[in-house]
């Protein structure tokens, strides 16, 4: 099973050989889309749900969302938030995207699910994400409200019953277990989850202060995911490239590409990158423009110091292949 429609990968494949040609330096892979930043859940580790009441209350319109993807041309886009499914364009959105042959990742955490889940058509191209920390004890008490994990796991089901590419993504924090983790991973491929997700929550300075010992230090994340591999490496279907889990694994560096999944939002493209917020800005050119990028990354900024992130190493990953990391990529997406 392909980690994406072949149609998509061609389609990237020919952006990235277009770039490399061109000698652009650097460009947007994955348009990180956030229409609203309203949620639904209080999650311990998230950032989002705790800025002001204004800014929650503010939203793209599905207008503004196809401008955003027409105007940076990156070929994917995955719409976070927030929680997308309380933004009530979000059907028009999706199926605006596809429309631009765009690869889709819908990020939700479940619960109104029920809202689309009929409206919503299976296509090659879109993928819902569901958020799913671990198992049920840890899960519930990261979004902050128990019973969570349930709904999600209905949510999977339902969502493949109808025909649709389901992944799920898993932020590991403080406390995760590796064996429960390995666990969980293995069950969702049971049910037949596409592809899984994994990756290191980000300190973001938003989050209460009394949670900030949440966080793993990369040491700390090096060990995790040497234990979770150790568990179930081979029997489960990652979206993550092998190459971002050599990261992971603290066997190879990589320097964070934070260009490569820019962040649209209700007030504007925001700078530096997904994580971190100085400042938002009116067009995606004068984003790149006016961005100092070697000011930030591991051994560049303190913020970056314990970042590991999917939305700032995956680019780095493919950025950094060589010969042999062309071949275990062409394995790992076809295999099944």
């Amino acid at each position: 099973m392909a980690r994406q429609s072949f149609s998509a990968t061609v389609d990237m494949v020919k952006y990235l050989a277009k770039n490399r040609i061109k000698g652009i330096k650097r460009y947007p892979m994955v348009l990180m889309l956030e229409p609203t930043e309203l949620c639904n859940l209080t999650c311990t580790g998230c950032g989002k749900i705790r800025q002001s009441p204004d800014v929650l209350k503010m939203r793209m319109t599905a207008e503004d969302c196809f401008k955003a993807i027409d105007e940076c041309g990156a070929p994917a886009v995955s719409i976070a938030g927030g929680e997308p499914l309380v933004h009530p364009e979000i059907v028009e959105i999706v199926n605006g995207m596809l429309e631009r042959r765009k690869l889709v990742m819908l990020c939700t955490n479940g619960i109104l699910l029920h809202r689309v889940l009929d409206k919503l058509k299976p296509h090659p191209n879109f993928t819902f994400v569901f958020h799913l920390d671990g198992k049920r004890e840890h899960h519930d008490k990261m979004v902050e409200r128990k019973g969570v994990f349930d709904i999600v796991m209905k949510g999977i089901k339902a969502a493949k019953e109808r025909g649709f590419r389901v992944a799920t993504n898993t932020t590991l924090y403080k406390g995760a277990s590796a064996e429960d983790t390995a666990e969980l991973l293995m069950e969702l491929m049971e049910m037949g989850v596409d592809n899984c997700i994994v990756s290191p929550a980000f300190t973001y300075e938003e989050v209460d202060p009394s949670h900030s010992d949440i966080f793993l230090h990369r040491k700390e994340v090096h060990q995790l995911v040497r234990d979770i591999m150790a568990r179930c490496g081979d029997r489960i279907r990652f979206y993550d490239t092998p190459i971002y889990f050599d990261f992971l694994q603290g066997k190879r560096e990589l320097r964070c590409t934070p260009w490569a999944m820019p962040n649209r939002n209700p007030k504007g493209w925001k700078g530096p990158c997904y994580l971190l917020t100085d400042e938002h800005y009116e067009t995606f050119q004068e984003m790149m423009e006016k961005t100092n990028w070697d000011e930030f990354g591991y051994g560049e900024n303190p913020r970056c110091a314990s970042c590991m992130m999917h939305s700032g190493y995956e680019m780095a990953a493919l950025k950094a292949l060589t010969p042999r990391d062309t071949w275990r990529l062409v394995r790992w997406f076809f295999a099944s």
